[in-house]
């Protein structure tokens, strides 16, 4: 009787423990992944200084709204300038995709827009060229969000524009997204199918814990390891358990093939994914620049976050200009000496005061004149741009801004190699 009891014992315990783990590891997970909360950080900032400075110059951003009720539509639209020394060790965007950075599906992309072109697939840039765009959006969950414009490039990843901050009000509850199909009916998205989504994936989870729990429960991962270094890899698996392997196997294959013909019979009209390349998709016609900005080198204090660049300006329009913002990376450093008052911007990304410039008498038409312009401003250090001084090839990349005194604004592309200085005061 005590021998029994002893094999009963034995046979038990490694099974207990095994189930006590699984228990254990299962309780862990309930409690830890429920008390884990959003970042509420900025998502752009972990993206290297020269892949913002010198892929994607986005200028005119604006968001229609800043608060929104739940199913309240709003605007994000701007202009984004393809940059002409895109760098080497990034994919170029011939293949790319306007979407929304945001937190989740909190606002929904009603539509997308690359100048008057609809885009709701990937489409082409052209490298030096200005686009303009627009996605509309749609409030679904309410609280306070971080919504940025993103480029997807095909082979290098999400690139992040300036984003704003988004209140929405009401109940996700409330959220409908209807729309109308060919056949002349209208669903909603947001619930249309969601039954049998359920059911599916729930169906193929119990599936895969009932598959995992029976090995789990055999042997155990420990014990089959001990198993092979034993050499009895060729006795580890049983005839029985090959026979329910078999089973299991025809078993999920005769489900999905009874899947795919139900969908099929209870769905015979369907269209495939929109996957295709919009291609042919016209930049902004701009004017032939007025003025030309020339880069005669350049150097970036890290103590100081000081970025000075030397230019030889040309004037080759009729009107005075001055030097009056310097965008990169979706920050504006502007001129005080030219911006008056305070644009509307994210606080976080607007340096008012961060730009000046070696002579600010206005430069004439038909001068040329060498300038140094200071970009300088703690931002630069907060949106880790600084990180350009510790790059390989530490070049910078922007679009500097010339204003004429009727109002006319002229946009050129500077950027070029800088020398990192890591001692306050020192010079080109």
């Amino acid at each position: 009787m005590n021998k029994l009891l002893a094999t009963l014992a034995g046979c038990v315990r490694p099974r207990a423990l095994r189930a006590l783990a699984f228990g254990l590891a299962a309780a862990i997970a309930a409690t830890t992944l429920p008390a884990a909360t959003p970042a509420s950080a900025h998502g752009e900032r972990s993206q290297q200084a020269f892949l913002r400075m010198r892929t994607l110059n986005w200028y005119d951003v604006k968001w229609s709204k800043t608060e929104v009720n739940v199913n309240e539509e709003m605007v994000l639209s701007g202009k984004v300038h393809v940059f002409s020394g895109w760098p080497q060790a990034v994919a170029k965007p011939d293949v790319a995709f306007l979407n929304v950075g945001e937190p989740g599906p909190v606002l929904i992309r009603k539509g997308a827009y690359v100048g008057d072109v609809p885009a709701p697939r990937s489409f082409s840039l052209q490298v030096g060229k200005d686009y303009e765009y627009k996605l509309v959006l749609k409030a679904r969950r309410q609280g306070r969000f971080h919504v940025h414009v993103q480029v997807n490039v095909e082979g290098g990843g999400p690139i992040v524009g300036p984003g704003e901050w988004i209140t929405i009000k009401g109940d996700m509850a409330n959220f409908t997204n209807p729309v109308t199909l060919l056949d002349g009916s209208t669903i909603d998205l947001e619930t249309y199918g969601i039954t049998w989504t359920y059911i599916y994936h729930f169906a193929w989870m119990a599936a895969a814990a009932v598959w995992i729990l029976y090995w789990f429960m055999t042997k155990g991962l420990i014990v089959r390891y001990w198993w092979v270094k034993a050499g009895k890899a060729n006795d580890l698996i049983t005839t029985r358990e090959k026979r329910i392997g078999g089973l299991w196997l025809a078993a999920t294959l005769l489900a999905v093939l009874f899947g795919y013909a139900w969908a099929n019979s209870a769905f015979p009209r369907t269209l495939p994914m929109q996957a295709g390349l919009l291609k042919g998709i016209d930049p902004i016609p701009l004017p032939l620049a007025t003025v030309t900005a020339q880069f005669k080198g350049g150097s970036y204090t890290v103590p100081g976050r000081e970025l000075s660049v030397k230019l030889r300006v040309t004037n080759n329009g009729t009107e005075p200009v001055k030097i009056g913002e310097f965008t990169t990376a979706g920050l504006r450093f502007l001129n005080p000496a030219v911006f008056t008052t305070r644009p509307q911007f994210p606080e976080y990304l607007l340096a008012d005061r961060g730009l000046s410039v070696s002579d600010e008498t206005p430069i004439a038409p038909g001068e040329t004149r060498d300038l140094t312009v200071i970009v300088q401003d703690a931002r630069f250090d907060i949106e880790r741009l600084s990180d350009l001084a510790y790059d390989t090839d530490s070049q910078f990349g922007g679009l500097l801004f010339f204003f004429s005194p009727s109002g006319n604004r002229v946009g050129v592309e500077i950027g070029g190699p800088v020398i990192p200085r890591f001692a306050a005061g020192a010079t080109l």
